[in-house]
């Protein structure tokens, strides 16, 4: 089957591959945007490892990402998509990472509508939920315009740089989607 490439005005989400390498480490290595972000990569060899993972996703359907470029220009901005997905309870969770050149433009607004949709319908899931990091204001933002309700907080239950730290749980139901 054919990866699904999803499109908007001025976005193109496409498969990830071997090519978004150096990308996929601009990103995942730099200070900005790994603050509140679970991966992070110190080499270009050490992000082979997302690249496999983002495979390993497709390979065992348990999820499916997608790089943002824009449409006009094939400029990559960051990566959207699904992982620890439940076909049993109808269920994944959601993610997403961004360059910082392309912070406060729309873009994952923009992304996070075709994503949706796909899931919703293509995927049928019944439930998409976010885990985001308390002190991650931007992200939470995101998610409460697409009418994401944050469910509750789970306190000082991740360990990041040596310090507890909390995250905020937000859901959206098929039922809450007008698609």
């Amino acid at each position: 089957m054919a990866f699904p490439t999803l499109k908007t005005n001025r976005l193109k989400l496409r498969q990830i591959t071997e090519a978004d390498l150096e990308n996929i480490f601009r990103g995942l290595s730099h200070p900005h945007v790994i603050r509140h972000y679970g991966v992070n990569y110190n080499t270009l060899d050490d992000t082979w490892e997302q690249l496999e993972w983002y495979a390993e996703l497709e390979r065992t359907h348990s999820g499916i990402w997608w790089a943002i470029d824009l449409a006009e220009t094939g400029e990559f901005c960051g990566a959207i998509g699904y992982n620890n997905l439940s076909r049993e309870h109808k269920k994944a969770e959601l993610g997403f990472w961004l360059l910082p050149e392309f912070w406060k433009k729309g873009i994952i607004q923009e992304s996070l509508e075709p994503v949706l949709e796909y899931g919703f319908k293509e995927l049928h899931l019944h439930r998409v939920e976010a885990f985001v990091e308390t002190e991650n204001i931007s992200s939470q933002k995101a998610l409460l315009k697409q009418h994401f309700q944050q469910e509750g907080i789970l306190r000082d239950s991740e360990i990041k740089d040596g310090r507890f730290i909390s995250v905020a749980i937000f859901s959206k139901l098929k039922s809450d989607l007008k698609i």
